[in-house]
């Protein structure tokens, strides 16, 4: 699978970690950054992956920052972006299952990197349910 990954300054290790765990399992990552622990601002990077992902170059994305909060909301700024903040591996299976999330947001200081993978892996191995939720992601847009 392909997948576009990015992270603020809060998340550049526990991304780093998340990349070594997804290429070991034969993914394709495309790393939008950020590349240090130097302070920056997540909107430079949660727009890159969003655009990768409505563009439908990478199938699925992740973005960390400290709180996952505002990363996820610069992201589903995105017309076609479903990004879910998840902190427990139910609720990533759940915004796959329901919602069709395409992008992921981790809150990499309220999680341990054990827990985050736990949390990807159920994102990545749940797939949309389609039915009365198909209905009802249809309704997400605004345009």
């Amino acid at each position: 699978m392909n997948i576009a990954i990015g992270s603020d300054h809060a998340g550049f290790v526990l991304k780093t970690t998340l990349i070594t765990i997804l290429e070991a399992k034969g993914h394709q990552v495309k790393d939008f950054g950020c590349y240090s622990e130097d302070s920056i601002d997540y909107p430079d990077y949660a727009h890159p992956v969003a655009e990768e992902i409505e563009q439908q170059k990478s199938e699925l994305g992740i973005l960390i920052c400290g709180s996952g909060n505002g990363i996820s909301m610069t992201a589903n700024k995105h017309q076609g972006i479903r990004c879910a903040l998840c902190w427990n591996p139910e609720i990533a299976s759940l915004a796959r299952q329901h919602n069709d999330a395409n992008i992921l947001s981790l809150p990499a200081r309220f999680i341990s990197p054990e827990l985050a993978q736990e949390i990807l892996t159920a994102f990545l191995s749940a797939e949309f349910e389609g039915g009365r939720h198909a209905n009802r992601v249809s309704k997400i847009s605004c345009s």
